[in-house]
């Protein structure tokens, strides 16, 4: 007997004893609205802190207040009590409830007012016209004196009905279709480039093959006038009469060679160079 009492002790002494419901005050469950800071809630240290002459209402200007190390900003703003409630009251006189279940509340239809006939303006002025009535403000008496309406039949016929929508009309806008995922991953688009690419060349070569291939032509008469560029004869250095006989006496070239060959450089260079014998500077740089 001891034995098992001893056992017993043991099981229980391992056994995970309840946890004890923890019941928490209504001030835990819906904690009362935050007031702003005072005076009494400062304590030394704190970063609200203050030397000199301290008051409530600095604590109520969000530009005054700092916010604690690790804690979020204080309110500086005041709230209601806590009898007060928040939102838009409205004040019943159907009865509530028991009036609602006793009997049913029905509307009563107010009575339609009667529908104002447009006012024929073409009348009017036809009218005005013909008694000679010129003026805006002779035409506004006439108005007033002769308030020409349009029949209920020519009204309704004058006004446009709205257009008749059918049942299964859906309004909005239209959903955008699917991706094509399935496309994309057979790269399908890419093949369908590929065979309009081939086509398209098929079509070239078989338009080169129908192209009639003609024989060589061969220059007339005006062909060859018109590509045809007299030579341009070039005109001797000017002189003067009493001196167009005599001959150089100074000649600066070593041999006739190399004089040809300045003068064929001189009217190469002829088109860039500046001046009336083009023999100055060159146009460009």
């Amino acid at each position: 007997m001891p034995e098992t009492d001893r056992s017993r002790r043991d099981l229980t002494r391992w056994k995970k004893k309840k946890k004890e419901p923890v019941h928490r005050t209504v001030s835990q469950i819906c904690p009362p609205p935050q007031r702003p800071l005072t005076v009494a809630d400062i304590r030394p240290g704190m970063e609200n802190e203050r030397l000199g002459v301290v008051r409530d209402s600095m604590f109520q200007n969000p530009l005054i207040v700092k916010a604690e190390l690790g804690k979020p900003r204080e309110k500086s703003c005041s709230l209601p009590g806590v009898n007060f409630s928040y939102g838009l009251y409205t004040r019943t006189i159907d009865g509530g409830v028991p009036e609602a279940i006793g009997h049913w509340h029905v509307l009563k239809q107010q009575p339609t007012c009667p529908q104002e006939l447009t006012r024929n303006y073409i009348a009017m002025n036809r009218g005005a016209v013909k008694a000679g009535l010129v003026t805006a403000h002779e035409n506004l008496l006439y108005r007033k004196l002769n308030d020409i309406r349009i029949s209920e039949q020519d009204d309704r016929r004058l006004k446009k009905e709205p257009p008749s929508i059918p049942a299964d009309m859906i309004f909005g806008v239209q959903s955008r279709p699917s991706t094509p995922f399935f496309d994309l991953l057979q790269h399908r688009y890419q093949q369908l480039w590929i065979q309009e690419q081939k086509a398209t060349q098929k079509a070239i070569k078989l338009e080169k093959k129908q192209k009639v291939v003609l024989g060589k032509l061969y220059d007339t008469r005006s062909s060859q006038l018109r590509k045809y560029k007299p030579p341009v004869k070039l005109d001797s250095l000017w002189r003067i009469p009493h001196f167009q006989k005599a001959i150089s006496q100074l000649d600066t070239f070593p041999t006739e060679a190399d004089r040809q060959r300045a003068l064929r450089a001189h009217r190469e260079e002829r088109a860039v160079r500046q001046g009336m014998l083009r023999m100055g500077n060159y146009t460009h740089p």
